[in-house]
């Protein structure tokens, strides 16, 4: 349904009705949203369903679920709730003082240790910016606006995304002095198979599968070396290297000049991934997005991983 026929031919208020009837799952769900009543929300998606002369919702006790042809209605009134919003933030915004709500996501290790300390400068340049971060190692859909800037790990296959490329971020492997005082220090590959090894557990990206280096390299991919402890967050599987549990890959931006951890097996084969800065480019004229970037990537020159 082309989003001309969707704004000339339908009442909006009817169809906005109907787009919060079938996100919350319920005319109730939807009411609350909106602030009407359950029969309200009902009455204007019953007429809604009349000026279509087709059924929207499949009616059940446990809820609604969306016919067919409610599908396509849905993914259009998404699609123009998207540009309406994105609308807003251009309407609201100006170059010259760029203001309102900022969406950045990024990965867990990234946000906690590199983004987020960095973030009280750029809210003091400009404060009428509100940044909220969302860290997650799964990758928001961008073009459905679940957040409004990326920083990802790889390069964005999606072409309608404009990229920047930040930084490389490098990984090697790690040991605390007091790990090396009991175990000693791995001098070769052959090496590791008299230590502990620590690594990031769960379920990992395929760009990021380097970071169980320490269990593949110079073994048979179908043979890895067994780690003694995984863990599904690299903060805390730098912290459990500090506290000498055993050696692990670390990306260099997690180890700070005066941790005292030592890297050890200084290999050609470590692995390193680019990083990137990613948005729709509906958000490219947007000036709080704008100035996020510049500032990003002026931190970006000044570091090295």
């Amino acid at each position: 349904m082309p989003l001309t026929m969707l704004s000339s031919s339908l009442d909006w208020d009817k169809v906005r009705i109907f787009y919060t009837a079938a996100e919350a799952g319920s005319f109730t769900h939807a009411g609350d949203a909106l602030g009407l009543s359950q029969s309200a929300v009902s009455r204007q998606v019953g007429a809604l369903e009349r000026d279509l002369s087709v059924p929207l919702f499949h009616r059940h006790a446990r809820g609604l679920i969306l016919t067919e042809q409610g599908e396509l209605l849905f993914r259009t009134a998404k699609e123009m709730m998207l540009k309406l919003e994105a609308t807003r933030s251009r309407l609201s915004d100006s170059r010259e003082r760029p203001n309102g709500d900022l969406r950045v996501t990024t990965t867990l290790g990234l946000g906690a240790n590199w983004l987020t300390p960095r973030l009280g400068e750029f809210l003091d340049l400009y404060s009428e910016v509100r940044v909220q971060v969302l860290l997650t190692d799964e990758e928001l859909d961008l073009s459905m606006r679940e957040a409004d800037v990326a920083i990802w790990l790889r390069q964005p296959v999606q072409g309608d995304l404009i990229q920047r490329r930040l930084f490389t971020v490098h990984f090697h492997a790690y040991a605390s002095p007091e790990y090396i005082k009991g175990h000693g220090q791995p001098k070769d590959l052959s090496e590791l198979e008299e230590h502990r090894i620590l690594t990031y557990g769960g379920v990992t990206p395929s760009y990021l599968m380097d970071v169980h280096w320490l269990t593949t390299v110079g073994r048979d991919p179908k043979n890895p070396r067994t780690a003694a402890l995984t863990v599904n967050n690299i903060t805390a599987l730098k912290r459990a290297v500090e506290r000498g549990i055993g050696i692990a890959v670390l990306p260099d931006y997690l180890v700070e000049a005066d941790s005292g951890l030592v890297q050890v097996l200084n290999s050609d084969g470590m692995p390193s991934l680019d990083s990137y800065l990613v948005y729709p480019e509906e958000m490219k004229n947007v000036a709080r997005v704008q100035v996020f970037r510049d500032f990003l990537v002026s931190k970006a020159q000044r570091w090295t991983f």
